[in-house]
């Protein structure tokens, strides 16, 4: 166990990237006392947490074909992109179970962020809070602005959590952890770009003013984080593992193969990272 947080960006079935690193980390025993994550990067964090090695990669690449886990019919019929019934019920109850006594018993902190639609505002539910339900905060920040209809939970109204923190790297530092490693699922060169549709937000969240406000800001938060995070690369205080090779696979992506691919590029980035991982967190091992 190491003095550092793990933080792990969002970014939908690029998310695989993150699932390849993790099971290289699963391999090796490496986990950290604090793992914040979003939207995918939640999901993925709970089976690697839950200590279930290949797990991430039969739910998200070898399901993925199923209509009822990615489809334009499922959007048509439900009004969800994703089956979120399916990924986040059927699949972890019954076809490929989630072990929650070991997620729960694990000695790691881990934390979900979500986005209150009523505020803009990020929350944030840990492992152990009164009430605490895994299925339906990681669906909460999984549930994308279209394409997912808003999750309410303890009395409010949720959406992917990636929309207000999409790199929740200064929550950590709020907990107390001031050396981080970042799982990030885009290439360096990238940044994001304002929204196009202004008037389809307005339109389609006009109860929720603040959450718009969010949206249209989000393309400067997310820079100004990767901006934050390069300078705290630069002093030593985050180790970054982001995709080495040019991303093919978006968002939505239903290709196994090159799903797969992305898992394995994971997997051998985490496996080239190691040593610089390991002499960079001898300066806190405890």
């Amino acid at each position: 166990m190491h003095a550092n947080g793990l933080i792990l960006e969002g970014g939908g079935m690029r998310g695989v990237y993150t699932a390849g690193v993790l099971e290289y980390f699963s391999e090796h025993g490496l986990y950290f006392p604090y793992t914040i994550g979003v939207s995918a990067g939640a999901c993925m964090g709970a089976s690697y947490l839950s200590r279930q090695l290949g797990r991430n990669r039969i739910v998200n690449v070898n399901w993925v074909s199923d209509p009822r886990y990615l489809s334009w019919s499922n959007l048509w019929k439900n009004g969800q992109l994703f089956g979120m019934d399916f990924i986040f019920d059927e699949i972890p109850n019954k076809l490929v179970p989630f072990d929650y006594d070991a997620f729960q018993n694990s000695p790691e902190e881990y934390v979900i962020g979500t986005t209150d639609c009523t505020t803009g505002e990020p929350v944030y539910y840990h492992k152990n809070d009164p009430g605490y339900d895994l299925l339906k905060l990681l669906r909460a920040s999984s549930s994308l602005p279209f394409i997912a209809p808003i999750v309410e939970f303890g009395g409010r109204k949720l959406l992917d959590g990636g929309i207000a923190d999409p790199i929740p790297l200064r929550e950590a530092e709020r907990q107390g952890y001031q050396r981080n490693v970042l799982i990030l699922t885009r290439n360096s060169d990238y940044r994001k770009s304002r929204s196009r549709f202004p008037w389809m937000l307005k339109r389609a969240y006009t109860k929720y003013p603040k959450l718009v406000e969010t949206m249209l800001r989000r393309y400067e938060v997310y820079n100004e984080t990767l901006d934050y995070i390069e300078s705290q690369e630069k002093a030593g205080n985050v180790f970054v593992i982001r995709p080495q090779e040019t991303l093919t696979v978006g968002r939505m992506e239903r290709n196994k193969e090159k799903l797969d691919a992305l898992y394995m590029q994971g997997y051998r980035d985490a496996d080239k990272l190691m040593p610089s991982l390991q002499d960079w967190m001898k300066v806190t091992e405890v």
